[in-house]
């Protein structure tokens, strides 16, 4: 993957406390957006595939013990020589602590159970055999959230076809994979228009990001993230890489990114603990895990894997709550599927019946 490494790695990063600012908990963001109360059951396993950084145990029990939800069982799966490297990289610590923290505080939350998390650490040139690897592993993650792409554009097409076969076969394991749409909007931080990869595959479930302004259990309001030129703003459009595929359902001949979105905005982000420092982080990196809790608790719910879940997801537009509002550059959102938003925000509770 040389070349790539300045594109890979998408969060945007918000001052801890601010008049123009809020912030949230994931078991916050997880009773807003209605996440499915799942007591029985047997816990399933979420994956995440992280290309550098690490996480540090005691940070995930401090946070987990001012939440007041049982600490989640992480354990780090090395890949082509990956491993967890906490201390050397605070921003790639920020984006492996998001996933788990979002990831697992989202499913304990509403399970009262400790999530069961697995992370895939890879070296950038073997992403394709972290996503192989998560789909193979024992635990057999029902989910695997994927915060690392790039502009499609920057994929050289040996590496396009390694990672479509890894995602093939993840989806014949029967694991949804969920991937961030970006955090440069239209553009995908290049000139013209553009859509984040691994997000736009067709085997992939795009999540988007939103800005959302709630207190207690109420929403105010949720438009499209976009915070201007000076900040970020999430990814959405139309592949040049990949046709509609027959589940999705829009007037474009090329495939549409995101399909469902939450809340990204850093104005309106997410607290994690990182290196022992408390930080308030946005981006669509924050949605993947975020998905990704939610698809665990389905799972619970049903006692299986959901699998390739895209195709139900389509057939029930319902069971989103529209975002109306923004752009992300060149497009703009509206009345059902859009390519700022996609569906738009899950409401947990409706998609127990997909």
């Amino acid at each position: 993957m040389k070349g790539l490494r300045p594109y890979l790695r998408r969060r945007r990063l918000g001052p801890l406390a601010s008049q123009t600012h809020v912030s949230y908990t994931p078991d916050q963001i997880a009773e807003l957006y209605q996440f499915p109360k799942v007591t029985t059951g047997k816990d399933p396993t979420i994956a995440i595939v992280e290309l550098g950084g690490g996480f540090s145990g005691s940070d995930i029990k401090k946070y987990f013990g001012k939440l007041k939800l049982p600490v989640p069982n992480v354990n780090a799966v090395p890949v082509a020589g990956g491993k967890n490297n906490p201390g050397q990289d605070t921003e790639a610590d920020g984006e492996v602590m998001l996933d788990i923290l979002v990831a697992a505080a989202a499913y304990s939350h509403c399970t009262r159970t400790a999530a069961n998390i697995e992370v895939f650490f890879a070296p950038d040139a073997h992403f394709a055999d972290a996503v192989k690897a998560a789909a193979g592993h024992k635990s057999r993650p029902v989910a695997c959230s994927i915060s690392w792409g790039a502009p499609e554009n920057r994929w050289p097409a040996a590496e396009v076809k390694a990672m479509e076969a890894a995602l093939k076969s993840a989806a014949d394991a029967g694991m949804t994979v969920l991937a961030a749409a970006g955090d440069n909007g239209s553009g995908d931080g290049e000139r013209g228009h553009h859509v984040d990869y691994p997000a736009s595959s067709p085997h992939v479930l795009g999540c988007g990001g939103t800005s959302l302004r709630a207190s207690g259990s109420a929403i105010h309001s949720e438009t499209t993230w976009n915070d201007g030129s000076r900040g970020g703003s999430t990814g959405g459009g139309y592949s040049s890489q990949f046709p509609k595929p027959a589940w999705q359902s829009i007037s474009s001949k090329a495939r549409g990114v995101p399909d469902v979105s939450g809340d990204a905005d850093p104005y309106t982000g997410y607290v994690v603990l990182v290196d022992g420092q408390a930080q308030v982080i946005g981006g669509t990196s924050a949605v993947a895990p975020l998905m990704s809790a939610l698809i665990a608790l389905l799972s619970k719910k049903k006692g299986k894997a959901l699998g390739f879940v895209n195709p139900a997801l389509y057939k029930n537009p319902g069971a989103f709550r529209d975002v109306l509002l923004g752009n992300n550059g060149a497009f703009a959102a509206g009345g059902g599927w859009d390519a700022t938003t996609g569906l738009g925000v899950p409401i947990g509770s409706d998609l127990m019946s997909i």
